[in-house]
Parts: structure tokens; sequence; C-alpha cells
């Protein structure tokens, strides 16, 4: 039996009937990320004596028949963006190298609460400012199916742990596709729940009315299983909602007869690439042979969905990271005066895209300003925010590519940061509605790179994508293929 290439879902299972242990699986997870670290920079960090010591205490449990949780013995990496205890968190900066939180961020907290097993830290773009890892300020994540890819950003370590075999569930966050972009990148399952379903603590900000933590993983099931633990009300996170929690696994094995599939026209323009155009036409043909009903819809502001997030997330960036001064947990640079530590820390420990982005977010508030860039943008994301309300009165799902082409090359886009950001053309405007979202393999290009299908719901109905993506999936073998 070769655990790597079990889903979430079945491991689960074999570790409570005893089958396979929580230790040899962590082993297994710890031995694969050894092996294949190096040549695919999925993880910045390991957790090798406490994942350890958490899998024997999962064993000792099941020993005395102690009720195991829902995810007992279930190897995890988390992005390192999410802080935890007594481990290194560096956002992918150079400015946290040294830091170690001394306390979980909520959903770390659930997730070992329900007896996962938290085995590293995984690579990102710098403060999560990135669409391909190539920020991340100690080296790049590699895409497992053609290391000469990126694998997205900027949760492109927790795509590439999965997709590699190296854990079979990651932790991600999203601001503006960062995981769904990875995960359509590089052949997984990627779910961006709706802003404040699930607890923003313990969260490095980057822009916190647009962040949101979601799972990565093989499959809509193993989605939803996850989803059932880091879920809920948390009175830490002010945004966090107090809608009640459904069972996501609840209707994943439903058919999708009369589910009402709305094909977003505004996400096939000429930036399309015609193999990824072909695979998610594919896909409807699938959805539609499952009983759902398809029909054409417009978002028409979605067109400036991209120039509203590069105001909006900017700006909420130059206030968040604005604590990292030199003063208390971050490193320092060594000055002769106050000013000149602010200076010289941020100028040394701060990489170019996250100097970029602060610059242009602290010019966007200036005063003089704010009224023709934050406060317009602003007003443009309410308008996305109408479309997808008009838009779900006569459908249930929002369907389109999550990403116009498949992975692009190393460098590439190094001299054109438009290109870069264009990336996530299909993705900014579900962060900007605060609506769920996830992507899903479903096909591959001439290069057997990976494509990716996006579902959207309206605000909290998670469980009708993932029983979408499910249903898919299950007359589908896209997700169970995996890179050599």
């Amino acid at each position: 039996m070769q655990i790597e290439n079990l889903s979430a879902v079945e491991i689960v299972a074999k570790i409570k009937s005893g089958e396979v242990t929580a230790v040899q699986c962590a082993e297994h997870f710890l031995g694969r990320t050894g092996e294949l670290n190096d040549a695919n920079g999925a993880y910045l960090s390991t957790c090798d004596a406490a994942a350890m010591a958490a899998a024997e205490a999962v064993d000792a449990d099941r020993a005395v028949g102690k009720t195991l949780g829902p995810l007992a013995g279930l190897p995890v990496a988390v992005k390192d963006g999410i802080c935890t205890r007594d481990q290194t968190t560096t956002a992918g900066s150079k400015m946290l190298s040294k830091f170690v939180p001394s306390y979980d961020a909520t959903i770390v907290q659930k997730l070992k609460s329900a007896g996962a097993i938290v085995i590293g830290k995984t690579n990102m773009d710098e403060f999560a400012m990135g669409s391909s890892t190539e920020s991340s300020a100690y080296f790049p994540a590699k895409n497992p199916w053609n290391h000469d890819h990126v694998p997205g950003g900027s949760s492109g370590g927790s795509a590439t742990a999965v997709a590699a075999a190296m854990a079979p569930v990651s932790i991600g966050s999203d601001t503006g596709g960062s995981i769904r972009q990875p995960a359509s990148f590089c052949g997984i399952t990627g779910l961006k729940p709706t802003y404040g379903r699930v607890s923003r603590f313990g969260l490095i900000a980057f822009a916190s009315s647009l962040d949101q933590i979601g799972p990565m993983t093989h499959t809509a099931e193993d989605a939803a299983l996850v989803m059932q633990t880091i879920a809920g009300h948390d009175p830490r996170d002010s945004t966090s909602a107090v809608d009640a929690v459904p069972d996501f696994s609840a209707t994943l094995n439903q058919r999708l007869d009369g589910v009402k599939i709305g094909v977003c026209v505004d996400h096939f323009g000429d930036g399309v690439s015609e193999s990824v155009r072909a695979k998610v036409d594919a896909a409807i043909e699938v959805l539609k042979a499952l009983g759902a009903e398809t029909q054409e819809i417009q978002l028409p502001y979605t067109k400036y969905a991209i120039a509203a997030y590069y105001v909006i997330a900017p700006c909420e960036a130059s206030s968040n990271l604005s604590r990292f001064d030199g003063v208390r947990y971050t490193n320092r640079s060594a000055a002769a005066n106050l000013a000149d530590m602010y200076t010289h820390t941020r100028g040394e420990f701060f990489g170019n895209e996250v100097k970029n982005r602060i610059l242009l977010g602290t010019y966007a508030l200036s005063s003089g300003y704010y009224d023709a860039y934050y406060l317009k943008a602003s007003k443009v994301r309410r308008m996305i925010k109408n479309d997808y309300d008009k838009a779900f009165a006569s459908v249930d799902l929002i369907l389109g590519p999550t990403v116009p082409s498949t992975a692009f090359k190393f460098g590439e886009h190094a001299a054109d940061p438009i290109a870069m950001y264009l990336a996530d053309i299909y993705t900014v405007s579900a962060n900007l509605a605060g609506v769920p979202a996830i992507s899903i393999p479903c096909g591959f290009d001439d290069a057997q790179l990976p494509i990716g299908l996006q579902l959207q719901a309206n605000r909290f109905n998670e469980s009708a994508i993932l029983q979408a993506a499910h249903q898919y999936q299950t007359q589908t073998d896209f997700h169970l293929r995996r890179p050599e």
C-alpha cells in the first residue's frame, strides 16, 4: 500500500481501523518531505519532533479505546503565514526569519484538537504578495509537473506539497486567488471559503477584508472533511461569521439534477488559451450529464476587478505591515537613531514586491488621493458584489476557468508585473464579493500541465460547490493523476 496515494478520507479511516498507524503515516510523509523538498521547495520548515509526538499520542489513544477526533492521525501542512506555537513562522519574509509565535492560530488549534498532525510550514510569496512563489525570501517552490514552471502563489508551497504527495492536505490562504490559482497550476483541489467562514485569528494579515483561509487537497471530499473541522465562529476574530456550520459532506453524493450553473461569458475573454477553453467546455458537458442545467450569465463589472483589487489590497497591506518596524518581534537593522532604524530595517528585510505594494497603498491612502483611488475602488467593489447578487438570483453556481492559462515558466513575467497580476483575473472577484469558490483539475494541456475549473457559489453555500466538485470527480480522474 502506497500511503501517499491515499486520500485524506482514506487515511483517516485506515488509522481508525488500525490498518495504518498514525506514526507510520507521519513517518512516511516526513520521509517523503526529506527526500523531495530540495527539488520541490514546498516546505520552509518541518515539525518532526512535535509531529511524531502527536502521532504517538493518537496511536496511544486508539490503543486504549478512546474516541478519536475526525482528523485523527492525518498529516497536514500549514502555510507559513499562519502562526504555529513554538514553530518558526516567517510569512516567507526575512523580516520574520526569527519569529517563533507563542500561540497557535485558531485554525491550527482546531486541526490539532481534531487529531491532525501538523508536519511542516509551507513556502509562500513574501507576506502572500505574489502569484508564483518567486517572491519568497528563501527559495522558490517548484511545480511538481515541470520544475521549469511556477506552482502559482501565494500558497505555492502548499499546492506543491499536496501535488508532490509530500502531504495529503495543506492549508493555504487566499486574498485574490492564492489558494485557487496554485491549485489550478498544480492539478489539485483548492477551496476558498466564504469570507468569515474560517477564523483569521493567527493569520499574518495581508489585506484584512479579503484574506481567507482554506484547504488544499486532492479531492472535494477531502476538502469537505477538513472544512468540517476548521469552519465556525471565533470570538477572537471580529470578522468571523456566526452562521451555523452545515455538514459539508451530507450532499456530496447527490446528483446535480435541477442545479443551475451560470457559465460566465466574462471569464472566457481573449486571454484564455485554447487548451483551457476546450477543457472547461468539456467539463461543462460532464456536469450537464450529471443533471445540471447551464445558462450563460454576465458579471460585467468583473473586468474592473483587477484594478480595484490592486488599489484595495495594497492600501490594506500598507496599514497591516506598518507593525513590522524592528521594534518588537521582527528582525532589526543597526542604526544611530529611531528613524534610521525604521528605514534600514524595512529596506533590508522587506523584498521588492512587498515594498512596491506598501508604497502603492500608502500613496493611494495619502491626502488628496484617497477619494480618487481607495474610495473609488471600494465603490467598484460594491458593484462587483451587486453583479454576484444579481447572478445568484437566477443560478446556483457560477462556472469558468480558474486561470486563463496553465503554469508559466520561472522568470517569464519578471519584467512585466501586470502580466503577473493578470494571472488572478478570474479569481480576485470572489474575494472582493466575499463568496466561496473552488478550483478543481479538469484536464491537461499539450505540455501535460494541469488546467483548473472554477466554481463559485453564494455566500455560505460551500456545500453547493463541494457537491458539484465531488460529482464531477466521480466521473473524471484528473484529480487522481500524479506527477512523476
